[in-house]
């Protein structure tokens, strides 16, 4: 076997213990997700620096290298990363954020500093941010604009969201659970290698491919590739540094090819510890401070906007296994699908009808409906009101629904 090949797919059983270890006293990069208020996967994009070089650094196993994941424990780091995520989404001048937010597309009242609708923009084209983290209960994120910056500041119990194009602020409380809701969202390149080696079964290959230098750091590349047809993911890279075993970069590219959908790193990273006054913030003169009030959340307990999806998804099935497997939601609106069901599409009105037209018409044994597809997560909304939604191909899809599952 190659030096740098290894396909231990039950190198992640075995670290499970040494991870979980790990998360319940590593440092937070961002500020907790129960504040941020954001679904999985619209932030912590962050792009890597280009590989500069491929090190020569003592030969490592999959396995080895994941216990050095497993067992790193860093609190402290401060940093510049850049943000490019491309799902091939369609323009839809402007629409596409105020969906993704929950934002009514004829307008609406909210704070331009509220988190959970600011950090939305991470979703889609290119950012750059400055992070900071000093252990469990301090963290910063800044959002670089052309003439402005955004900033979300946890420091203690506090939580800040400061817009400096609008002069507005929001102001927050944490209290005891946030630390289980924080693991919620990933928000950065480790954040997202936590939640890509929860995929890792049988049905996945994990090897370590080589060497790079991220950010000025030597690390190893750790690749996660599906062994399955028919899912929408080609490989995920990881690029995790030698010295620490922190993921430096996360690039996800699709099986269809092209640009990575996700591609996500340091561009500038310490592991020194930051200032204490960078966790600092006092509102400006003049602010608009909008106060959200305290987010309690007893042990174990559900985020309310978590309870309300679960509520919503009682019906929820998944077929298949793996890589390729399909949640199936009977959304109960028989027609959905059809010509009159696009043109209107529930509560989204005529926005839902422009968001229909760019599905495709697709037949099967379950009869007849429509495929709405990204490079990445794709959708199909039959005629009889069932929602088929994978990171597996069209075809796949189809499959599905025609097992009559």
């Amino acid at each position: 076997m190659a030096p740098y090949e290894s396909d231990d797919t039950t190198a992640v059983a075995d670290a499970d213990e040494q991870r979980a270890a790990r998360r319940r006293k590593a440092a937070r990069y961002v500020v907790p997700a129960a504040v941020l208020g954001l679904a999985a996967g619209t932030i912590g994009l962050v792009p890597a620096l280009a590989d500069s070089g491929s090190p020569d650094l003592p030969k490592i196993t999959a396995q080895e290298l994941l216990e050095k994941m497993a067992a790193s424990d860093v609190q402290q780091l401060s940093g510049t990363v850049k943000i490019s995520t491309d799902l091939g989404l369609p323009d839809l001048g402007g629409l596409e954020g105020d969906l993704m937010s929950g934002a009514s597309p004829s307008g609406g009242e909210g704070s331009s500093a509220d988190p959970s609708a600011k950090l939305t923009e991470l979703a889609s084209g290119t950012h750059t941010l400055r992070v900071a983290a000093d252990g469990p209960d301090r963290q910063k994120l800044s959002l670089l604009e052309d003439a402005a910056e955004y900033s979300l500041i946890h420091n203690g119990k506090d939580v800040w969201g400061y817009d400096s194009a609008s002069n507005e602020v929001y102001h927050g409380t944490v209290t005891e659970g946030t630390e289980q809701r924080e693991e919620k969202v990933p928000a950065t390149p480790q954040d997202l290698t936590d939640e890509a080696l929860k995929a890792v079964d049988d049905t996945t290959s994990v090897t370590v491919d080589g060497t790079a230098q991220v950010a000025g750091r030597d690390a190893y590349k750790l690749v996660i590739e599906p062994k399955q047809s028919g899912s929408t993911v080609g490989a995920i890279s990881v690029a995790v540094d030698a010295e620490t075993g922190t993921p430096l970069k996360f690039t996800l590219t699709p099986a269809s090819g092209g640009a990575a959908v996700v591609d996500a790193g340091f561009t500038q990273v310490s592991f020194g510890k930051p200032a204490a006054s960078t966790f600092d913030f006092t509102p400006p003169k003049g602010a608009k401070v909008t106060e959200e009030g305290s987010v309690e959340a007893p042990e174990h307990s559900q985020h309310p906007e978590e309870e309300e999806l679960a509520e919503g998804l009682e019906g929820l099935n998944v077929i298949g296994e793996g890589w390729t497997s399909v949640a199936v939601l009977d959304s109960g609106a028989e027609g959905a699908a059809s010509g009159a069901g696009r043109g209107d599409m529930g509560e989204l009105g005529a926005a839902g009808g422009f968001l229909g037209s760019l599905g495709d018409e697709v037949k099967g044994k379950f009869g007849s409906g429509t495929v709405f597809e990204t490079r990445l997560v794709n959708a199909l909304i039959t005629d009889d009101g069932k929602v088929y939604v994978g990171a597996v191909t069209k075809e796949a899809l189809v499959k599905a629904a025609d097992s009559g599952k």
